[in-house]
């Protein structure tokens, strides 16, 4: 487990801290984009996510895509192989049946991290080069069946009273160009009339499953190898499949500044790295057969790989 673990008992991503000390790009720094152009800037400032076309070559989504198959032990061509019971219990029940895939450390899932254009819309939306990637795993989302079903909740992953400094991302490992077939889904609405919105709310609300039934939800459709990167604030899920015979498949990546002054942290994560083991809290089981430890070596990292871990300093 982390250090400290902050991600006990909320959903987040416990690689990371849950709020950097650093604020998001305000472009006052003076720095040009690497990788966003200004008409992407103004719709992440008004959508609050952001979508990095051919983030990672499609090869590499689709090799990573297959072998999340081979990991699940499923077959893309048997429909019968999709569905069985998970391996470990979920303590976030609203997971169960997404298909969240326990890999986190694979070479694979590495490359697409220490991919240059990866790092620099990461580095377009922080205003700074220094930046920690989180360790998380991927999804295969199978159209729901009888047995098999999820309801496609909205939430946040960390409380907006809060004020969160933090940014969140998905990779396409497949074309996602069908609303039935899953995927990300979120209200910009609500990220733009938070402050508004939450004064008409009961005082005992939940601060992480907002009531969005007055608002429109987007449905957001991406290319194999697209990046979404949203803000923490912006409320967000996984929407139903309900395609029939579709297979939303993705990887979960983000960056925030890098805390070299956590030691703690740090060595956590290289030992995650090294030695492939996942992390732990309230969205995150892992893998009981421990197939990442006893059947993948550890993955090779390029320079850009070793700073994003904090393996080396920057």
């Amino acid at each position: 487990m982390a250090p400290d673990n902050a991600h006990k008992d909320i959903p987040g991503n416990p690689s990371t801290a849950k709020s950097s000390t650093s604020k998001l790009n305000d472009r006052s720094n003076g720095k040009p984009l690497r990788v966003l152009s200004e008409e992407d800037w103004q719709f992440w400032l008004h959508n609050g996510y952001v979508i990095v076309k051919n983030a990672v070559p499609k090869e590499q989504a689709t090799r990573l895509a297959e072998f999340l198959w081979e990991f699940e032990e499923k077959n893309p061509n048997d429909t019968e192989t999709w569905y069985a019971p998970p391996r470990a219990e979920m303590q976030m029940k609203e997971l169960t049946n997404t298909g969240m895939v326990e890999i986190y450390n694979h070479q694979y899932l590495w490359d697409n991290r220490q991919t240059q254009r990866v790092y620099d819309a990461f580095t377009d939306i922080w205003g700074e080069d220094k930046l920690w990637v989180t360790i998380d795993r991927a999804n295969l989302n199978f159209p729901i069946r009888p047995g098999f079903e999820y309801k496609g909740f909205i939430h946040w992953d960390y409380d907006p009273e809060t004020k969160p400094q933090n940014v969140q991302g998905v990779l396409a490992l497949a074309n996602q160009d069908d609303e039935q077939m899953g995927g990300f889904q979120c209200v910009p609405e609500l990220y733009r009339t938070y402050e508004t919105w939450k004064v008409t709310q009961p005082a005992d609300r939940n601060h992480f499953r907002p009531d969005v039934s007055r608002f429109d939800m987007v449905k957001v459709k991406m290319q194999a190898g697209d990046l979404l990167i949203f803000n923490s604030l912006l409320p967000h899920g996984i929407r139903p499949n309900n395609s029939g015979n579709k297979v939303r498949i993705a990887q979960y990546i983000a960056m925030m500044p890098a805390q070299p002054e956590d030691e703690a942290l740090r060595q956590w994560r290289i030992t995650s790295w090294r030695e492939r083991q996942a992390p732990e809290g309230y969205a995150f089981p892992g893998d009981p057969r421990n197939w990442e430890k006893t059947k993948y070596p550890t993955a090779v990292l390029n320079a850009l790989g070793r700073k994003l871990l904090g393996a080396d300093p920057w």
